[in-house]
């Protein structure tokens, strides 16, 4: 059995997708990928992530409606969730933090950034 946190990441952007994983990958992590929330909340009923980065613009299922289905879930243990937006308004991040996600990232986003969000939650450290 593989020990190392898997990262599921949420874009309706087939290439964000590729580029976050590439990173996350980088970084020692396992990745999976949905397409949509929709997708997102179908993947963590059969099988929970230890980290979601998550977009908030996407068909099928937006992301804040996905943190609030997935924060419905009785998942164990509960994933970390960062919202990942070109949303820079205070209300947007207000109302994500208040749906439940443990952070908030803008797009665009670079590796740095993304590795600085995943030590600041505790899922790699710095080398």
């Amino acid at each position: 059995m593989n020990n190392k946190p898997l990262c599921l990441v949420v874009d309706d952007s087939r290439v964000i997708r590729r580029v976050a994983m590439d990173i996350i990958s980088s970084l020692g992590l396992r990745t999976a990928e949905a397409e949509h929330g929709l997708a997102a909340v179908e993947f963590c009923g059969t099988t929970v992530p230890d980290f979601v980065l998550l977009d908030w613009n996407m068909p099928e299922m937006d992301g804040i409606t996905c943190l609030r289905s997935l924060r419905a879930m009785d998942l164990n243990p509960r994933p970390i969730v960062v919202m990942c937006t070109t949303e820079n308004g205070l209300a947007k991040i207000r109302e994500a933090l208040e749906a439940g996600a443990d952070e908030y990232i803008m797009k665009p986003y670079d590796r740095d950034v993304l590795l600085d969000k995943l030590v600041q939650v505790g899922l790699v450290e710095r080398a």
